[in-house]
């Protein structure tokens, strides 16, 4: 699945694995959900896999090991309390000097390593200048913006890129979630994180029954549109992030019903006499609609706009 995520990162690593040219310190950058923390664990499976001719089996007793977390040569820091303290740096380097507990290797990963003080930082920079033997650190962080400079001139860096729509229903789907409600949420978030988020969340859940109920008055021309914007939307979405993503997910529906149009689809989101052409300008006007959102129009007023334009047509 890694190598779909991010098949980029996941070649580059490989192939440098192969050529025995791995660097001693790596940084990972990417959003949450990218998949930094399963690369680096599937980085570590690799260097110690017991038959890594074709990349980690991820059968073998080590590579069990490192997923569960028990593998002796494979360390991995993470944030005591809001920060990464010098004292936590000290001990493991104090470890890393030390002779692999099974082999010559050494693989450390460092979560959220933006949250290092800067003296954990700086303790860290010989470490890296001058490695001592088979060893390899991996940083991961949202944004090397903020690693500080020395660390990041001493890393190659690997950005993660937002995952692939198909890759995150894949996911969610594997998660549990349904396939209908997957490939709606991957509309709306790119992130994994914020998706199961959404799917676990009461409000996300209620919300997205009122945009779809919402969405089935507007397609259908009812005027009753109008107040249920004022005795529903208005009532359930209160802040402002709350009110942008309700518009997003009308956008949604009615691209949805858009391309069942197109397709000659049977799933549509609801029995709608609308032409494809009266769908099309209804998107021109969510989106214009959205625009006005984000220059401080009201909710209630663009909700408003938006029953009356598209219901006129």
């Amino acid at each position: 699945m890694l190598k779909e995520k991010q098949p980029l990162v996941f070649q580059q690593l490989l192939n440098s694995f192969q050529t025995n040219r791995l660097s001693h310190s790596y940084l990972f950058e990417g959003a949450k959900g990218t998949g930094k923390k399963e690369m680096a664990t599937w980085f570590s499976q690799l260097v110690f896999c017991e038959d890594s001719s074709q990349g980690s089996c991820g059968q073998c007793l080590n590579c069990q090991r490192i997923a569960t977390g028990n593998h002796p040569d494979v360390l991995t820091i993470i944030p005591d309390g809001q920060t990464i303290k010098v004292d936590q740096i000290r001990e493991i380097k104090g470890n890393f000097v030390k002779s692999g507990m099974e082999s010559q290797r050494k693989v450390m990963i460092i979560q959220e390593a933006d949250k290092m003080t800067v003296s954990a930082a700086n303790s860290l920079l010989k470490f890296i200048e001058e490695p001592e033997g088979e060893m390899t650190i991996i940083f991961l962080t949202e944004s090397k913006a903020k690693i500080l400079p020395t660390i990041q001139s001493r890393c190659q860096i690997l950005h993660f890129s937002p995952l692939p729509q198909s890759a995150l229903i894949a996911d969610l789907m594997a998660s549990g979630i349904e396939k209908q409600q997957a490939e709606f949420i991957s509309q709306l978030t790119n992130s994994h994180e914020k998706a199961v988020e959404f799917s676990n969340d009461e409000w996300f859940n209620e919300t997205t029954a009122v945009a779809r109920k919402w969405c089935g008055l507007l397609l259908s021309d009812n005027p009753y549109a109008m107040v249920f914007v004022q005795q529903e939307l208005v009532q359930q979405c209160k802040e402002k992030e709350q009110q942008i993503l309700l518009i997003d997910m009308l956008l949604i529906l009615v691209r949805q019903q858009l391309a069942n149009k197109v397709t000659g689809s049977q799933q549509m989101t609801v029995q709608s006499k609308w032409s494809q052409k009266k769908l099309i300008n209804g998107l021109e006007t969510i989106l214009k609609a959205r625009q006005m959102f984000s220059a401080n129009v009201s909710f209630q007023n663009v909700c408003e706009y938006l029953s009356l334009k598209l219901i006129s047509g």
